[in-house]
C-alpha cells in the first residue's frame, strides 16, 4: 500500500468534508459494468472491443459561451439540464464517449466572478467541482464515458502558464520546476481521490471515466510525461492514461512510454487529404502497440469529414475519433454558440444536434446525420429510427415578444400554441420554429397578440418522427404593448435607409455570437416606422471604442427629427482572448407623445445587432 504525503491526504479529507461524504460510503450504481482496459492495440469494455465516433464537448464542465448582451461575464457552470442535454445528444448519435476540455485554472487577468476549478496551489473551487460531479453522475446514467484532460497547453481556460505564475515562474518552468510539478500533482491527487458529492463514488472508482489525459496539446518533455503518467498510475489502478502530447503524427517516444496506455493526434490540416495521410501514417505506427485515438479533428466540409471517418473505421487499432465540437442547449433557451477561430477566420461554429439551417454554410445537418450513421456503424449496429422528442420546458415570461423555452434533445423545430383559457382549445401560432437561429435572444414573438388580450401559451417539440406532448403552460399573459423587433437578418423591417449599410454575418465571436448585423459608416442612416405611439426604444450595437457611434432622433411625421439625448450603457468587459468588440446598448423610455419615426444615424463605424421599439395603441 502506498503511503500518501500528509499534505495530499489533508486535501482529500477537506474535499470529502466539503462534499458531505465519508471514506466508507458505497459507490453509487452505474450503467457501466467494466472499467475500460487495453488488449494490445485495442480498447476493451469487458470482453468486447470499444470503438466510437463522437464529439468533444469543451463546455461540458465549464461554460465559456454565456453571451447575453448585457452580461459581462461569459463564464458560468453548467446545470443538470444542460449536462444531460449534451450527453443525451451524444447518445442519440450513437456516441458512447466524449472528451471535455481541461480542468480550468485561475488566470491573472480573471475577474473575481469568473469560476475556475483550480484557484491557486492546492486551492480548489468546490462549486466548480460539484459541476464536474454532476457531469459524472449523469454520464453514468446516460451511458457515456468521459475523457478528462488535467491541464491545458493554451491560455483559454488557464493551464500550465498559470501553474507557473502561481509561483512567479515562466510557463516553460511547468515542465521542470519541482515545486510547480508538486502543485500539479496535488491537483491530480485531489481529482482522482475526490468523492462525488452526488453519487458517493470516488473518481478513481468511477467507471464512466474512460481515461485521464495528461493534458491538452502539450509540448511536454518525455521525462515529464513519464513522471506525470507514473504518478497518475500510482493514484489510480483502475483507469487508463492518455498521453496529452498531440501532434498530427505520432512520435516514437510517445509509443515507448511504459506508463501511458492510449496515444492521440489532433488534426486541423486545411487539406483533408493531408489529414487522412497523417492519420494513416500514425495508425500504421501504433498498430500492435497501443490504442490510437483521433482526439480532435475538424474545420472540414462534409466530404472531408466523411473521408476521415472512413479512414478511422478502416484501422481496427484506431479506437475512435472525436470531432471538434458540440454545444448543447442553454437553460435560458436556445443553444450555446461558439465560432471557431481556425482555417481562415470564424467560418466554422460548434455543432448543434440535430443540425439546423443556421449551420448551412458548414453542412451542419448533413454532418450530424453522418456522425450518427458512423457512430452506430463503428459499433456494428444499425442506425435506430428517430424517436419523438420529449416535451420542452416553456420558461416564464410576461411579454409575448419574449417567448423562450428549454429545448428538447433531437428536436428540429417547435410549434407554439396559445389559448384564451387554461383548458383550451389551443391554436397553433408558430410552426416548426427553430431554437438555433439566434444566440441568447427570445425564440418567438407573438405578433398577433392584440393589446389588452390575455393568453395562455405552450410549446411542442417536433422532428421527423412526430410531435411531442405539450410543455408546461405559461399564463395568463396580458399584452400591454406591441413590439417591433429587427434581428438584422435583412433590411425588411427598416422603413427606409440611406448611405453605406451592409448585412454582416462573419466573425460572430467578436460580436458575442450575434450572427446577423447591420453595419454602418458615418453618414449612413436607418429609419423605423411605428404605427402606435412610441414608448421605449432599444438599440443593441457593437463598436471598437466607447466613442458615440450612433445618434437616435425622433419624429412625428418622418420629416422633422429631433435628436434624443441617450447615453449608451457599456457592457464591455475587455477584449479577452477573442478580441471582443464593445457592446453598447442605447435605450430610452418615457418618450414624447406622438412619435412614429425613429432614425438611427451612424456617427462612426458600428454594427447594429438588434432593435426593439415598444409602442402602444
Amino acid at each position: 500500500m502506498m503511503i500518501l504525503p500528509k499534505r495530499y491526504a489533508a486535501v482529500l479529507l477537506a474535499a470529502l468534508f466539503l462534499a458531505g461524504g465519508t471514506l466508507s460510503a458505497a459507490p453509487a450504481p452505474s450503467t457501466f459494468v467494466h472499467f475500460v482496459t487495453v488488449s494490445g492495440d485495442r480498447l476493451m469494455d469487458g470482453p468486447d472491443p470499444l470503438r466510437f465516433i463522437s464529439f468533444n464537448i469543451p463546455n461540458l464542465h465549464c461554460i465559456e459561451d454565456y453571451m447575453l448582451f448585457e452580461e459581462t461575464n461569459v463564464w458560468r457552470m453548467p446545470d443538470a439540464f444542460e449536462i444531460r442535454d449534451a450527453l443525451e445528444s451524444i447518445r442519440a448519435m450513437g456516441g458512447t464517449v466524449t472528451r471535455m476540455y481541461t480542468i480550468t485554472v485561475r488566470r491573472e487577468d480573471d475577474t473575481p466572478d469568473i469560476p475556475r476549478y483550480v484557484t491557486g496551489p492546492g486551492q480548489f473551487n468546490e462549486e466548480a467541482f460539484r459541476a464536474l460531479d454532476q457531469v459524472m453522475a449523469i454520464a453514468n446514467q446516460v451511458g457515456v464515458r468521459v475523457i478528462i484532460p488535467f491541464v491545458d497547453n493554451w491560455p483559454w481556460m488557464g493551464g500550465r502558464a498559470e501553474y507557473a505564475a502561481f509561483r512567479g515562474k515562466k510557463a516553460d518552468d511547468f515542465w521542470t520546476d519541482p515545486q510547480i510539478k508538486e502543485d500539479f500533482k496535488q491537483t491530480i491527487f485531489y481529482i482522482i481521490n475526490r468523492k462525488n458529492s452526488i453519487t458517493g463514488t470516488t473518481y478513481r472508482d468511477d467507471k464512466a471515466i474512460l481515461a485521464w489525459e495528461t493534458g491538452n496539446e502539450l509540448y511536454s518533455p518525455d521525462a515529464w510525461v513519464e513522471e506525470i503518467a507514473a504518478y497518475i498510475k500510482s493514484q489510480d489502478k483502475n483507469h487508463l492514461v492518455l498521453d496529452g502530447v498531440a501532434p498530427n503524427r505520432l512520435r516514437d517516444e510517445t509509443l515507448a512510454n511504459p506508463h501511458t496506455d492510449i496515444i492521440t493526434t489532433h488534426h486541423y490540416e486545411k487539406d483533408p487529404r493531408d489529414m487522412v495521410r497523417n492519420i494513416r501514417a500514425s495508425a500504421a505506427k501504433a498498430k500492435g502497440k497501443k490504442p490510437y485515438l483521433i482526439g480532435e479533428f475538424g474545420f472540414l466540409g462534409l466530404t472531408g469529414v466523411e473521408e476521415v471517418l472512413r479512414e478511422v473505421e478502416s484501422h481496427p487499432g484506431v479506437c475512435g475519433a472525436l470531432i471538434w465540437s458540440l454545444r448543447f442547449h442553454s437553460r435560458d433557451g436556445g443553444f450555446y454558440w461558439h465560432s471557431e477561430p481556425g482555417n481562415g477566420g470564424y467560418f466554422y461554429k460548434a455543432y448543434h444536434w440535430p443540425g439546423f439551417a443556421s449551420g448551412e454554410n458548414y453542412a451542419e445537418r448533413e454532418v450530424m446525420q453522418l456522425m450518427r450513421e458512423r457512430g452506430f456503424a463503428i459499433q456494428g449496429k444499425s442506425v435506430p429510427i428517430l424517436t419523438v422528442p420529449k416535451a420542452p420546458q416553456l420558461l416564464p415570461f410576461d411579454d409575448p415578444a419574449h417567448i423562450c423555452w428549454r429545448g428538447s434533445v433531437g428536436a428540429s423545430g417547435y410549434d407554439v400554441e396559445r389559448s384564451a383559457s387554461r383548458g383550451g382549445p389551443w391554436k397553433r401560432i408558430g410552426y416548426n420554429i427553430s431554437d438555433a437561429e439566434t444566440a441568447d435572444r427570445p425564440l418567438f414573438h407573438d405578433r398577433s397578440a392584440a393589446i389588452g388580450s390575455t393568453w395562455y401559451y405552450r410549446v411542442r417539440a417536433r422532428n421527423a418522427a412526430g410531435l411531442s406532448s405539450p410543455s408546461n403552460l405559461v399564463g395568463p399573459v396580458t399584452t400591454r404593448h406591441k413590439t417591433l423587433v429587427d434581428e438584422c437578418w435583412n433590411f425588411a423591417i427598416a422603413f427606409s435607409r440611406k448611405g453605406h449599410l451592409s448585412l454582416e454575418t462573419a466573425d460572430s465571436r467578436l460580436f458575442k455570437e450575434d450572427a446577423h448585423r447591420i453595419a454602418g459608416v458615418p453618414g449612413a442612416e436607418l429609419v423605423y416606422y411605428i404605427p402606435g405611439p412610441l414608448q421605449t426604444l432599444k438599440f443593441y450595437t457593437f463598436a471598437a471604442s466607447a466613442a458615440k457611434s450612433i445618434e437616435v432622433s425622433l419624429s412625428a411625421d418622418g420629416e422633422e427629427y429631433t435628436p434624443l439625448q441617450v447615453e449608451a450603457r457599456d457592457f464591455f468587459a475587455g477584449a479577452a482572448d477573442y478580441e471582443y468588440l464593445r457592446p453598447l446598448l442605447f435605450a430610452s423610455s418615457g418618450l414624447p407623445d406622438g412619435i412614429h419615426y425613429v432614425r438611427v444615424a451612424f456617427l462612426g463605424e458600428a454594427q447594429l445587432g438588434r432593435a426593439e421599439l415598444i409602442y402602444g395603441k
